[in-house]
Protein backbone atom coordinates (compact mmCIF):
# COMPACT_ATOMS: atom_id res chain seq x y z
CA UNK A 1 0.00 0.00 0.00
CA UNK A 2 1.71 3.64 -1.03
CA UNK A 3 1.14 7.04 1.01
CA UNK A 4 -1.82 8.07 -1.54
CA UNK A 5 -3.91 4.31 -1.41
CA UNK A 6 -3.32 5.29 2.82
CA UNK A 7 -5.09 8.75 2.05
CA UNK A 8 -7.77 7.42 0.18
CA UNK A 9 -8.92 4.94 3.13
CA UNK A 10 -8.59 7.51 5.48
CA UNK A 11 -11.06 10.08 3.39
CA UNK A 12 -13.01 6.62 3.39
CA UNK A 13 -13.25 6.56 7.39
CA UNK A 14 -13.33 10.72 7.56
CA UNK A 15 -16.55 10.10 5.52
CA UNK A 16 -18.30 8.03 7.66
CA UNK A 17 -17.13 9.44 10.58
CA UNK A 18 -19.65 12.26 8.96
CA UNK A 19 -22.95 9.96 9.93
CA UNK A 20 -21.25 7.43 12.37
CA UNK A 21 -22.37 7.87 15.91
CA UNK A 22 -19.42 5.63 16.83
CA UNK A 23 -16.38 7.45 18.04
CA UNK A 24 -13.14 7.38 16.15
CA UNK A 25 -10.95 5.33 17.81
CA UNK A 26 -13.58 2.69 17.63
CA UNK A 27 -14.15 3.23 13.89
CA UNK A 28 -10.94 3.08 13.23
CA UNK A 29 -10.32 -0.83 15.38
CA UNK A 30 -12.70 -1.83 13.66
CA UNK A 31 -12.15 -0.79 9.93
CA UNK A 32 -8.26 -1.35 10.16
CA UNK A 33 -8.05 -4.67 10.32
CA UNK A 34 -7.82 -7.58 8.05
CA UNK A 35 -11.36 -8.79 8.25
CA UNK A 36 -12.53 -5.75 7.32
CA UNK A 37 -10.32 -5.17 4.50
CA UNK A 38 -11.43 -8.39 3.40
CA UNK A 39 -14.90 -7.70 3.48
CA UNK A 40 -14.87 -4.85 1.41
CA UNK A 41 -11.58 -6.06 -1.32
CA UNK A 42 -14.15 -7.75 -3.52
CA UNK A 43 -16.11 -4.68 -4.03
CA UNK A 44 -13.64 -2.38 -3.81
CA UNK A 45 -10.03 -2.84 -4.54
CA UNK A 46 -8.27 -0.45 -2.29
CA UNK A 47 -8.79 -2.44 0.55
CA UNK A 48 -6.87 -5.53 -1.12
CA UNK A 49 -4.15 -5.17 1.15
CA UNK A 50 -4.87 -4.19 4.74
CA UNK A 51 -2.21 -1.55 5.40
CA UNK A 52 1.11 -1.94 7.49
CA UNK A 53 1.85 -0.73 10.49
CA UNK A 54 3.39 2.36 9.18
CA UNK A 55 0.04 3.04 7.06
CA UNK A 56 -2.34 2.41 9.78
CA UNK A 57 -0.77 4.86 11.45
CA UNK A 58 -0.59 7.68 9.35
CA UNK A 59 -4.86 6.40 8.23
CA UNK A 60 -5.48 6.95 12.41
CA UNK A 61 -3.55 10.04 12.83
CA UNK A 62 -5.66 11.70 9.73
CA UNK A 63 -8.91 10.54 10.57
CA UNK A 64 -8.29 11.53 14.31
CA UNK A 65 -7.15 14.52 13.19
CA UNK A 66 -10.10 15.11 10.98
CA UNK A 67 -12.00 14.50 13.96
CA UNK A 68 -10.76 16.67 16.83
CA UNK A 69 -10.39 19.68 14.45
CA UNK A 70 -13.33 18.88 12.20
CA UNK A 71 -15.34 22.45 13.57
CA UNK A 72 -12.23 24.68 12.20
CA UNK A 73 -11.28 22.76 9.33
CA UNK A 74 -15.32 22.95 8.87
CA UNK A 75 -14.68 26.84 9.12
CA UNK A 76 -11.77 26.92 6.54
CA UNK A 77 -14.09 25.28 3.56
CA UNK A 78 -17.21 27.36 4.58
CA UNK A 79 -15.31 30.69 4.42
CA UNK A 80 -13.79 30.01 1.06
CA UNK A 81 -17.04 28.12 -0.33
CA UNK A 82 -17.94 31.07 -2.12
CA UNK A 83 -21.30 30.93 -3.39
CA UNK A 84 -21.76 27.36 -1.55
CA UNK A 85 -23.89 26.81 1.09
CA UNK A 86 -21.78 24.34 3.12
CA UNK A 87 -24.86 22.39 4.24
CA UNK A 88 -24.94 21.41 0.33
CA UNK A 89 -21.59 20.88 0.00
CA UNK A 90 -21.30 16.53 -0.80
CA UNK A 91 -19.58 14.68 1.94
CA UNK A 92 -17.32 13.20 -0.04
CA UNK A 93 -15.77 16.35 -1.08
CA UNK A 94 -16.00 18.03 2.78
CA UNK A 95 -14.15 14.66 3.53
CA UNK A 96 -11.85 15.29 0.81
CA UNK A 97 -11.12 18.47 1.75
CA UNK A 98 -10.79 18.15 5.43
CA UNK A 99 -8.17 15.66 5.06
CA UNK A 100 -6.07 17.25 2.73
CA UNK A 101 -6.29 20.44 5.32
CA UNK A 102 -5.37 18.50 8.01
CA UNK A 103 -2.43 17.65 6.21
CA UNK A 104 -1.64 21.24 5.71
CA UNK A 105 -1.78 22.45 8.69
CA UNK A 106 -0.34 19.68 10.97
CA UNK A 107 1.86 17.30 8.97
CA UNK A 108 4.30 19.39 7.92
CA UNK A 109 6.70 16.93 6.42
CA UNK A 110 4.09 16.35 3.22
CA UNK A 111 4.26 19.04 1.05
CA UNK A 112 1.19 21.31 0.86
CA UNK A 113 1.33 20.93 -3.01
CA UNK A 114 1.34 17.01 -2.75
CA UNK A 115 -1.85 17.22 -0.56
CA UNK A 116 -3.92 18.91 -2.82
CA UNK A 117 -2.74 17.41 -5.68
CA UNK A 118 -3.80 14.22 -4.26
CA UNK A 119 -7.00 15.45 -2.98
CA UNK A 120 -7.90 16.30 -6.55
CA UNK A 121 -7.05 13.24 -7.99
CA UNK A 122 -9.03 11.30 -4.92
CA UNK A 123 -12.12 13.74 -5.74
CA UNK A 124 -12.09 12.34 -9.77
CA UNK A 125 -13.04 8.92 -8.87
CA UNK A 126 -16.01 9.96 -6.94
CA UNK A 127 -17.57 13.92 -7.59
CA UNK A 128 -18.40 15.37 -10.73
CA UNK A 129 -15.92 17.98 -12.63
CA UNK A 130 -17.43 20.92 -11.47
CA UNK A 131 -16.97 19.61 -7.51
CA UNK A 132 -13.37 18.21 -8.41
CA UNK A 133 -13.20 22.50 -9.32
CA UNK A 134 -14.67 23.38 -6.53
CA UNK A 135 -11.98 21.78 -3.88
CA UNK A 136 -9.45 22.53 -6.00
CA UNK A 137 -10.42 26.33 -5.95
CA UNK A 138 -11.15 25.77 -2.17
CA UNK A 139 -8.10 24.32 -1.22
CA UNK A 140 -5.79 26.48 -3.27
CA UNK A 141 -7.20 29.96 -1.75
CA UNK A 142 -7.19 27.78 1.64
CA UNK A 143 -3.58 27.74 0.92
CA UNK A 144 -2.86 30.83 -0.79
CA UNK A 145 -4.70 32.84 2.60
CA UNK A 146 -3.94 30.47 5.27
CA UNK A 147 -0.87 28.76 5.18
CA UNK A 148 1.27 30.86 2.79
CA UNK A 149 1.23 33.90 4.54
Amino acid sequence: MIRNTAREIAIHLSYELSFSDLPVEELLSRRLTPEAFAALAEEEPLYQEPPNAKQAEYIRRLVKGVAEHGAELDGYIARYAKGWNFARIPLVASAIMRVAMYEILYMPDIPAAASINEAVEIAKKYETPETVKFINGILGSFLRQEVSQ
